[in-house]
């Protein structure tokens, strides 16, 4: 009998010492290990003066990473299911709705944010259902192209609430503060508070209430280096949606605010006090106030959300100076405008490129591409412009052509691609020349971009973006002809996996050149220009000489997963100050004349290429396969007309 009780009781034992330890490991033991390491690392601890006890218990223990797919799911409503967790003075709901579960109309007890990760919603917003959306990115191909988008709206306390999921139900990120109460309630947790307490000492939102945003619309702020974050400020909480470069490294830090955080994409070893702590996709940890930790982000890079209890007023100024510097090219009150839907007009567009601004209209190229790239000069055509959106072609079916760019007497130079060569062609279409079609005695293989520099001398890319099995040149390159006709490769075969865009500086000094593609399993050639736009002195003769990273481009997440360098950049263009504009799949990066990165213009499809134009030279048109928008800069654009 006595060995029976003993076999009982002994487990019991085990598993209360257990728990013992556990304990013991985290809450008040943590503070101790913390104040030394604060020492160790010199960090200097502050207090944020008038912040509540809130007496709410979080239900993710400090500095211990875990799962959210370990967090039982709580049933909100019929259809309605979430995992919850919550620090002090925010909460964090991932809820799923089945298609056409709703949340029925509620009065808010707490500020809330909600962002659609997945679905359609119908939400309750001032009085009126408004529908918001999520969206995948598309795997860009000949057709292809689709940008991500997530909405999102910000309401305050005392706010109604109300949501109807659509047709293929919705996964929602809602974020709280104060902690809602009733839902504590639902969890099952006990010794909850009679109410939550609110901070006394409110941050100034960086939205408008009650306004639908797509997260994307709002501007990358670098934090640390390789972090750069979109933020999204309320009255008593931060949601930092953050993207760390791979390999980079944050060194041991503390601030006083309150964080937890949850992994979206990618990983890192997470520094919390004196461990290291995977962390992956749907990994969270709360992060208290001035706890010592840091991070060594994976190969893949990641991305999270952080969430701050009271706002970062350290990161509001970034954003503040990250947004001044942004709205010194583009306007507050600009915004994009749709020019052209070339899935609806006649002559229809599918693939536009190249665009350029002379005597009051813009060229472009109206290129042909199926699924698979395959290109057809039968069904490609050259347009002519006007600035309200009025098109024709100037000619059609004989040429599939890529870059354009103003030359002499109002011709246009133009990339005749799959014809293998550059020719001078009148606005009416006529071939005045061909310019260059072979080096070396061998034909080009595909000019794709071109510029001319003030002498009359002209640049050309030619990444052998071709259908042919076999290649003239020996690899992919740029050249220079000089006024005198003299031809001139300056760049190394395949020393750019795919040199695309080419832009000269306005004082003719500097030659910049952006790459397509890098460190692709699919792709035949890698090299060390991975995405970076390169920059070169220009020499007297044309040719250039230290070469050197300008600018890096950011990666989208799709090819951060196969651990890619492939930017899709594409067409430039630059103003008269220096600041150069590149189209990549992430959006319209800005980058100053020293290559610091400005901000970037949000597209529903990724853009090819753009221009300056208009009579002020101040309007930005963008060509986005088959769209053409426009958005107002206050920037002068600057193009070599000879």
């Amino acid at each position: 009998m006595k060995k029976t009780i003993r076999r009982l009781i002994l487990p019991g034992l085990l598993v209360l010492v257990a728990i013992f330890f556990i304990r013991c490991s985290s809450s008040p033991d943590w503070k101790k290990t913390n104040k030394d390491l604060i020492k160790e690392y010199a960090l200097t601890e502050r207090k944020i003066p008038g912040l509540p006890k809130t007496k709410i218990s979080s239900n993710l223990e400090p500095g211990k990473v875990s799962s959210l797919d370990n967090i039982a799911a709580t049933e909100l409503s019929p259809g309605v299911s979430a995992r919850l967790y919550w620090g002090s003075g925010t909460m964090t709901a991932l809820l799923e709705l089945e298609p056409g579960a709703e949340i029925k109309e509620e009065t808010l007890a707490s500020d809330r944010l909600v962002f659609v990760l997945e679905g359609t919603i119908d939400q309750l917003i001032d009085g009126s259902f408004i529908n918001m959306i999520s969206r995948k990115r598309e795997e860009p191909d000949g057709t292809h192209s689709l940008t991500p988008r997530i909405d999102f709206v910000y309401l305050e306390k005392g706010s109604k609430n109300a949501v109807k999921a659509g047709p293929s139900g919705a996964k929602l990120l809602e974020v709280y503060s104060p902690v809602r109460i009733d839902y504590l309630e639902k969890t099952g947790v006990a010794n909850i508070p009679e109410e939550a307490v609110d901070l006394k000492n409110l941050s100034v939102p960086n939205i408008t209430p009650d306004k639908v945003y797509d997260l994307y619309d709002l501007q990358l702020t670098e934090l640390v280096e390789g972090s750069n974050s979109r933020l999204v400020t309320g009255r008593n909480m931060q949601i930092s949606f953050i993207s760390m470069d791979p390999g980079a490294l944050f060194a041991h830090h503390i601030h006083p605010e309150e964080q937890t955080m949850l992994v979206l994409r990618g990983g890192c070893s997470e520094i919390l006090l004196d461990t290291e702590q995977d962390m992956s996709e749907n990994s969270v940890v709360l992060i208290p106030g001035n706890m010592v930790h840091g991070a060594k982000i994976g190969p893949l890079g990641c991305d999270a959300v952080d969430i701050f209890w009271p706002a970062r007023n350290d990161y509001s100024e970034k954003e503040k100076a990250r947004m001044e510097a942004y709205h010194n090219i583009i306007p507050k009150d600009a915004e994009l405008e749709l020019v052209i839907d070339g899935t609806k007009t006649e002559p229809g567009l599918t693939f536009a490129e190249g665009p350029k601004w002379m005597n009051g209209k813009i060229y472009f190229s109206n290129m042909y591409f199926d699924q698979d790239w395959n290109g057809d000069p039968r069904k490609s055509s050259t347009v002519e412009m006007d600035p309200d959106g009025t098109y024709r072609n100037i000619t059609r079916g004989r040429m599939q052509t890529n870059g354009l760019y103003p030359y002499r007497n109002g011709n246009l130079l133009v990339c005749d691609m799959l014809g293998h060569r550059v020719v001078e062609m009148t606005t009416g279409g006529r071939i005045v020349r061909v310019v260059a079609d072979s080096y070396n005695g061998k034909p080009l293989d595909g000019p794709n971009d071109i510029i001319t520099d003030a002498k009359g001398g002209i640049y050309f890319t030619d990444p052998q973006f071709t259908p042919d099995a076999v290649k003239n040149q020996p690899g992919r390159t740029v050249y220079y002809i000089s006024p005198k006709g003299e031809m001139t490769r300056i760049v190394e075969p395949n020393e750019f996996a795919m040199p695309n865009g080419v832009i000269l500086s306005p004082d003719g000094k500097t030659l910049y050149i952006n790459n397509t593609y890098d460190n692709e399993s699919w792709y035949p050639v890698n090299t060390d220009k991975d995405n970076y736009i390169w920059a070169y002195d220009v020499n007297e003769d044309g040719t250039i000489s230290n070469g050197r990273q300008f600018a890096r481009l950011f990666l989208t997440e799709n090819v951060l997963d196969r651990q890619g360098r492939s930017t899709s950049a594409d067409g430039m263009a630059i103003d008269k100050k220096g600041n150069l504009y590149v189209a990549t799949y992430y959006g319209v990066q800005i980058f100053n004349q020293e290559g610091d990165f400005i901000g970037m213009i949000n597209l529903p499809n990724f853009p090819v290429s753009l221009c300056f134009g208009d009579d002020d030279m101040k309007t930005l048109y963008i060509v986005s396969y088959n769209w053409v928008y426009k958005i107002r800069t206050n920037m002068e654009g600057f193009v070599q007309y000879l």
